[in-house]
């Protein structure tokens, strides 16, 4: 597990954070807003705070609005501590933002948190300055360890979690060390969006070339080309999705130029140890990557360097990435091992098999992508739940039956297709839970059964869907559900 506060809320516990909250646009009590009050919130970005206002107006039905309101500031709202770097007045930017209900930051939903604002950056200076330190931030967590997924905001403190038992290397500011190849590829694609939005050279410095050389190193080492390489772990768990077989190892595989990753987004174990969705955001990733190097720093070895790994790992995805579809095409594994086995699956966390364009990994568009896709939402991914509530894809992290609104929103992302667009829509509005923001996942048959109450990537994607329709669907939006 990812040592979050991920306990199914249902009875008293559910009623007790549902009990004053409207669960319909037609209830009579009015749709108040979840947010904190001003002087409490975490960081207030005037650009934010337009964007919410201008969009809002555009959203007929009034949930809806409620829902995008409260959803689309969360992180800022409530996850970002800004600062200095070591405390001191007129320091470097310094941002940690967690990820909700856990006091640790995770590469991954730090990125994919404030992704989301990226092209405010522009409009409003303090929110540049947030990005600046979150970057810089990253940097710093990459250097301490590249294969830890999660960090201490103090870099010297010991984690927090039950982690601090498990046999690997543990270090100073590590909250977990659970090798996933996204939690690189994110902080790249991050770095990658503010520099494309801002052309701001500030936040890469030398510190943060070198938490890139590392990475990239770290993507090399993990191909495993000479050998097992430093990175094992294992977890005393009864869980098999929370430890590695084979001293820590993992799974045998074939050495094919993919990067291994032991541990998926949603931070469980991988089967077979190429991840295929993450090689391909990893491809997506580097290139992006490049592009700051080059352009940002002048780094032409550099960006050389990233778009060399890219392009071997391209070359080995089409090679061993793809699977038989059982009916007569081809479609993305899941994961597979490089000597030919191969599972097909998703997971509702991001990057996955549907979620590919929402990272740059794909083009929505594109045949292969679409035929994955649409397998992924179907009775052949294990994990592809139907309910009286709604339909969508989950993930072992949780358990069955557990539709996560990620998926739902990433369905909708992928979709040209008004109909299912608003299916996903009233999904979405009807399954909050009377809370008034998304979860983590909740029940096929039963909203009110959710985990996690706050959770700010959830939030930001459901905001992220609301200014994707208003840019192209923007009907749908003057629509009530």
């Amino acid at each position: 597990m990812r040592f979050r506060r991920r306990d199914v809320m249902t009875g008293a516990a559910a009623l007790a954070v549902t009990a004053s909250l409207p669960r319909t646009a037609s209830a009579a009590a009015p749709l108040l807003s979840k947010r904190p009050p001003r002087a409490q919130r975490r960081f207030v970005s005037p650009a934010v705070e337009a964007e919410i206002a201008r969009v809002k107006a555009k959203i007929a039905d009034p949930e809806l609005a409620w829902l995008f309101e409260n959803c689309y500031p969360n992180t800022l709202d409530t996850t970002v501590k800004v600062g200095t770097v070591d405390g001191k007045p007129g320091g470097k930017p310094d941002a940690f933002v967690i990820t909700g209900d856990i006091e640790a930051l995770w590469l991954r939903d730090s990125s994919a948190q404030m992704q989301t604002y990226v092209h405010l950056a522009p409009k409003d200076a303090g929110l540049r300055r947030v990005f600046v330190g979150l970057i810089a931030r990253q940097a710093r967590c990459i250097l301490i360890d590249p294969y830890a997924n999660a960090f201490m905001e103090d870099p010297t403190a010991k984690s927090n979690l039950g982690a601090r038992t498990d046999q690997t290397d543990m270090k100073p500011g590590v909250a977990e060390r659970k090798w996933e190849i996204d939690s690189l590829c994110y902080p790249m694609r991050l770095a990658h969006g503010y520099w494309t939005a801002t052309r701001d050279k500030t936040p890469f410095d030398d510190l943060w070339a070198k938490a890139m050389r590392r990475a990239v190193a770290t993507f090399r080492e993990q191909q495993r080309k000479d050998g097992k390489g430093p990175y094992r772990f294992q977890r005393l768990n009864v869980s098999p999705t929370e430890t590695l077989m084979f001293e820590g190892y993992g799974a045998p595989t074939r050495k094919v130029g993919l990067i291994h990753s032991m541990f998926r987004p949603s931070d469980d174990a991988c089967l077979y140890p190429f991840l295929i969705p993450s090689n391909l955001f990893a491809v997506s990733a580097l290139r992006m990557l490049a592009t700051v190097q080059r352009e940002a720093r002048g780094d032409m070895a550099g960006a050389t360097d990233s778009e060399a790994l890219a392009t071997e790992v391209e070359a080995a995805l089409r090679a061993h990435g793809r699977m038989p579809d059982g009916q007569g095409g081809e479609v993305w594994a899941y994961e597979v091992d490089g000597f030919g086995n191969a599972i097909f699956m998703d997971d509702a966390n991001v990057p996955s098999l549907s979620g590919l364009p929402l990272l740059g990994a794909a083009d929505r568009t594109d045949p292969l992508f679409r035929r994955t896709a649409a397998l992924a939402w179907s009775d052949r991914n294990p994990y592809f739940f139907t309910g009286t509530a709604a339909r969508g894809i989950g993930g072992p992290h949780i358990g069955l039956d557990m539709i996560w609104p990620m998926s739902i929103v990433t369905h909708a992302m992928n979709s040209d297709d008004d109909a299912v667009i608003r299916q996903c829509l009233t999904w979405l509005k009807t399954t909050h839970g009377g809370t008034g923001f998304m979860h983590e996942s909740f029940h096929k048959d039963d909203p009110a059964k959710f985990t996690r109450h706050w959770f700010a990537w959830a939030n930001g994607l459901f905001g992220e869907l609301i200014l994707d329709l208003e840019r192209r669907k923007p009907a749908l939006l003057a629509a009530r559900y």
